[in-house]
């Protein structure tokens, strides 16, 4: 009898956890085209600008652990082309993140699109990829979101999630090898005190051997290893308040560059060989205190926020086995925020969210050039700190049945400053070339409209205007004197679509069309053996679609595809009075990211609990490397697959990224000749997952 219990128990608890894994796998990547409110089995997802009952049309995508699982992704920067309209071109080293959505990026400095984790504001694209230790989501916001998120986040908003010792107890060991010697291991543990108190501390450590040889030194030029940690402490300190403090450590030592000269007419890379180790490393501490209060049909959340980020870069930027000029950059980072939010936590037919926003950030630069025919150092020192304020507000109100209307205004003010000195190094000799102490201040309006209707309790139609904003700045190196700045740029965005299901759920989808109007685009310029200069384009405009499907026919299968289609290009841009780039395309943007996807998941009836088999197809492309559109990067796939067999505690992954071996380029660029760093080439491995 007690043999058939246990039998019986072990039959349910696997059928159970079956279920639990298919619920998983059944959020989309665009989870709210068929959970229409963005809710999902395996994870809630709170956002505290975000209503009890959301009137607020929005294009939004959510990951949840199970999609994270199934394409293996452990990166922000392997995102790239699994949402529609979302590109991240993985290349150089991670002080560089470009992220485009729906054709708005920004290459270098500060980014066009909001990075948040767990509600803790990160400044510079240096910061953005990082280990992704126990997310438990993602949620992309598509399109200006500067209402409520407002500075740089005209293009959209990344929202990253991890667990509580509140919804999650135990511990977790990863460990994973892979071809082209890449390790990784990661260790977490949550813990629940009691009912009042909890706790999370975790590590991790990748290696990653490196895909590409620098003939000339005979190693490998994009070898790298990081490491880091979490703390977080959590407190309930009653019904109704909750306090939580979180600690998080980065550190990557990395290769980086593997350039190599681009023939244009062949369409081949050659040889990476140049004859200076290049690297970058990074430490980054980012420190959050987090207090929210729910009650009396009000919520108020507090979250303050502190990062360091320092940076060393070495790089051979001629790129050659010549001795032509090397440069070296120590970059640090202060940043202090904090964000007080108010919101409605009721039943009414009129909900709103309201808040203040300010921050102070200092960054430090020194590049020192050294041009070494010449025997003489350029360099370039500054001191910028930068100082911002905001006020926001954001209405929504059920007019009839599921007919609601949104309306809301944000204001910023940004005041920065430069302390900056340029000089010649030869010997002991130091001569100025530039001096001064500069003041720069920006103030910006940022409105949204929306309109939202909802039927038969899963299916939406929605229409936005939004407008967002970049603060102009100052450029750490330039040329000329008109080069120190460069303006504001702002977009207005227009979009529509609809999302639907099913009424059992086993079918839905989402379609949107936007527009989008972009004046003053800041675009990044590289002077050989100087950096990169920003300065603004006249206008430009992007336009394209989107569209997602989930099916899950029968138990345990799992169909899904997206598709986005963006058209950006520069409606008038004339660089100089021999450059006109007016109807060109903008550089760095594909045409189209598609994603397929199926999983299986069965219950074997002895020996296992669970195997899940899973493949996956990526693709990216046209796209042109640079305004005068004379390069390009094809359209390509890249196919990927896993096999996932559980037994007890343990979890056994076998995983291939790109099994087909695609070749193409990661990136393209004109320097003092043509250079290119080829894609990742077919990756295999194996990852031991044990719950305790």
């Amino acid at each position: 009898m007690l043999f058939r219990n246990r039998r019986l128990y072990r039959t349910e608890m696997t059928a159970a956890l079956m279920l639990l894994h298919i619920a998983g796998l059944s959020a989309p990547v665009v989870s709210d085209s068929i959970f229409i409110e963005g809710h999902i089995d395996e994870v809630t997802v709170a956002s505290v600008k975000t209503n009890k009952h959301d009137l607020t049309p929005a294009s939004v995508s959510l990951i949840g652990p199970a999609i994270l699982r199934t394409q293996q992704l452990t990166e922000v920067s392997e995102l790239s082309g699994v949402l529609p309209n979302f590109y991240i071109p993985e290349y150089g080293s991670k002080q560089t993140t470009p992220i485009a959505i729906r054709g708005i990026m920004s290459k270098v400095k500060s980014t066009a699109v909001g990075f948040y984790v767990d509600g803790m504001p990160h400044f510079e694209v240096s910061s953005f990829d990082s280990d992704m230790l126990d997310v438990k989501a993602i949620e992309v916001f598509r399109g200006p979101q500067g209402t409520l998120y407002g500075r740089n986040t005209l293009g959209g908003v990344i929202n990253i999630y991890t667990y509580s010792p509140f919804e999650h107890q135990g511990t977790k060991i990863r460990v994973g090898y892979g071809n082209y010697s890449n390790i990784n291991a990661q260790l977490s543990n949550y813990t629940r005190i009691n009912n009042k108190f909890g706790l999370s501390a975790g590590g991790y450590f990748k290696h990653k051997g490196g895909f590409y040889t620098n003939e000339y030194l005979g190693k490998k030029a994009d070898k790298s290893n990081e490491a880091g940690g979490k703390l977080g402490l959590y407190w309930r300190l009653s019904r109704k308040i909750n306090m939580r403090l979180t600690s998080n450590y980065d550190y990557v030592n990395q290769g980086g560059y593997p350039y190599a000269p681009y023939d244009t007419e062949r369409k081949e890379c050659g040889t990476i060989s140049y004859n200076r180790e290049c690297g970058f490393s990074r430490n980054m501490s980012t420190n959050g205190f987090n207090i929210n209060y729910s009650g009396n049909g009000l919520s108020i959340n507090s979250q303050t926020t502190m990062q360091f980020v320092d940076e060393h870069v070495s790089m051979d930027q001629d790129y050659s086995a010549e001795d032509k000029y090397f440069i070296t950059l120590d970059i640090g980072q202060r940043a202090i925020s904090e964000e007080l939010t108010i919101k409605t936590d009721n039943n009414s037919r009129m909900q709103w969210v309201g808040g203040l926003f300010f921050f102070h950030q200092k960054r430090d630069y020194l590049s020192d050039t050294e041009y070494i025919k010449q025997a003489y150092h350029s360099v370039n020192d500054y001191v910028m700190p930068t100082t911002g304020f905001a006020a926001y507000a954001q209405l929504s109100y059920n007019i009839v049945g599921g007919l609601s209307a949104t309306a809301g205004l944000r204001f910023d003010y940004e005041k920065s400053e430069d302390d900056y000195c340029s000089y010649k190094k030869e010997g002991d000799t130091k001569t100025i070339k530039s001096d001064f102490d500069s003041e720069l201040a920006t103030t910006d309006l940022m409105p949204k409209f929306g309109l939202k209707y909802k039927w038969n309790g899963r299916n939406v139609a929605f229409a936005n205007i939004t407008r967002g904003c970049k603060a102009g700045g100052f450029n750490t190196v330039f040329e000329k004197e008109e080069e120190r700045t460069y303006d504001d740029e702002y977009n207005w965005n227009y979009e529509a679509g609809i999302k639907m299901a099913s009424e059992n759920k086993k079918i839905g989808g989402e379609l949107t069309l936007f527009y989008i109007d972009w004046k003053k685009q800041h675009i990044s310029r590289t002077l050989p053996g100087i950096g990169n200069v920003i300065y603004n384009a006249g206008h430009s405009d992007s336009k394209g679609i989107e569209a997602s499907i989930t099916a899950k026919p029968i138990v345990g299968l799992l169909l899904q595809g997206n598709y986005g289609y963006t058209f950006a290009r520069f409606i008038e841009y004339k660089k100089s009075d021999t450059q006109d780039y007016s109807d060109n395309m903008i550089p760095m943007v594909p045409r189209n990211t598609i994603t397929m996807l199926a999983s299986y998941s069965m219950v074997p009836r002895k020996e296992l609990d669970l195997v899940t088999v899973s493949m996956n197809m990526n693709g990216v492309g046209k796209l042109y490397w640079l305004e005068d559109n004379k390069v390009e990067q094809p359209f390509y796939l890249q196919a990927g697959a896993k096999i996932a067999i559980e037994k007890s505690i343990a979890t056994l992954e076998l995983w291939a990224k790109n099994m087909t071996n695609t070749k193409y380029l990661s990136y393209y660029f004109m320097s003092s000749a043509p250079f290119a760093q080829k894609g990742q080439p077919a990756t295999f491995g194996a990852t031991l997952n044990i719950k305790i």
